[in-house]
C-alpha cells in the first residue's frame, strides 16, 4: 500500500474544502478538535468535526482510517462529512503519539492488531462508544466508515451485530475469518471498490459476496473500472496505489445519495 507523502495543499484542492461541495453548506462554521479517550489503559487521541452552527442531534460517523491513522487526509475527509450534516469521529486504532511516518512503520503497527484480533476489536468498539455518548449524536443514526485497513474495523463493527444503520467502505479490506458474523449487520452495507485493485481481489470480492448472500443484509458493491487502491487518495501515484479523480468523485456521491436513502 506504498504511496507518497501526505501534502496539505494537494489535499484541499482536491478536497474542495472551501467551494463546490454536493449538497454540503461551504459557509457552515466546522468545528475541529483532536479528542483524547481510552481503551482500557491505552491512551488514544481521536479528531472531531462538526458544524458548531447546527442545533439538535443529528447523525454520526466513525471514520476508520488507512493504515497510517489520524492523518491531514483522513482529517480532510472528516471535516467534509461535517459539512454535509454529519458528527464525524476519526478512530485513533494505535495510541496516542504513535504516527507511522512510512510503509514500514504503518505496517508494523497494523500487524500489531491482526495478530490480537482481540484488541482489535476493542479499539474499534471504543471509538464507536465515543461516538453513540456525544451529546450531538442521534443515537439511532449513526454510521461506519472505512478506507483500506480502516475497512477491517468498519465492518468488523457492523459483523459485531453494534447499532450501525449504514456501514461504508472504501477500497477497504472485505476479509472475514468468520463470515457466519455477517448475520449479525443490522444496517445497510456498501463497498466501494477499484476493480484492479491488487490488494482487495476478485477473489476476495466474491467471497464477501458470497458472505453477504447468506444474509437477509441489505448490501451492494460498486466497482470502478481501470481502478487500483488508494483511488480516494489525491497523493497515491503508485501502480498499486493511485488517485482516482473520477472514482473519488463518483463514490462521494453516491455515499452521499445512499445515506440520504438509509437514514430519512
Amino acid at each position: 500500500m506504498t504511496r507518497a507523502p501526505l501534502a496539505a495543499l494537494a489535499l484541499s484542492a482536491a478536497f474542495g474544502l472551501s467551494v463546490g461541495l454536493p449538497h454540503g453548506d461551504a459557509r457552515a462554521a466546522i468545528k475541529t478538535d483532536a479528542v483524547a479517550y481510552m481503551q482500557g489503559n491505552a491512551a488514544l487521541e481521536g479528531f472531531i468535526a462538526y458544524d458548531d452552527a447546527a442545533n439538535g442531534k443529528r447523525p454520526g460517523v466513525v471514520v476508520f482510517p488507512d493504515w497510517y491513522g489520524v492523518t491531514d487526509y483522513a482529517k480532510a475527509r472528516a471535516e467534509r462529512l461535517a459539512q454535509l450534516g454529519y458528527v464525524v469521529f476519526i478512530a485513533d486504532m494505535y495510541g496516542k503519539g504513535i504516527q507511522p511516518k512510512n510503509d514500514e512503520e504503518a505496517d508494523a503497527e497494523v500487524g500489531k492488531l491482526l495478530k490480537n484480533p482481540a484488541l482489535l476489536r476493542a479499539r474499534y468498539e471504543a471509538a464507536f462508544e465515543q461516538l453513540r455518548n456525544n451529546p450531538m449524536v442521534d443515537a439511532k443514526k449513526l454510521v461506519a466508515t472505512g478506507y483500506c485497513f480502516g475497512g477491517d474495523s468498519a465492518l468488523g463493527l457492523a459483523r459485531s451485530g453494534a447499532d450501525v444503520a449504514a456501514t461504508i467502505t472504501f477500497h477497504g479490506d472485505l476479509s472475514n475469518p468468520d463470515p457466519a458474523t455477517a448475520k449479525n449487520i443490522k444496517g445497510h452495507v456498501l463497498v466501494f471498490w477499484g476493480a484492479n485493485d491488487p490488494y482487495v481481489t476478485a477473489k476476495a470480492v466474491d467471497a464477501f459476496e458470497d458472505e453477504m448472500r447468506a444474509t437477509r443484509v441489505d448490501w451492494q458493491v460498486v466497482a470502478y473500472a481501470n481502478t487500483v487502491h488508494s483511488f480516494t487518495v489525491p497523493t497515491a501515484h503508485s501502480k498499486s496505489d493511485a488517485y482516482n479523480p473520477v472514482a473519488d468523485q463518483r463514490s462521494w456521491q453516491q455515499m452521499q445519495d445512499f445515506l440520504h436513502d438509509v437514514l430519512r
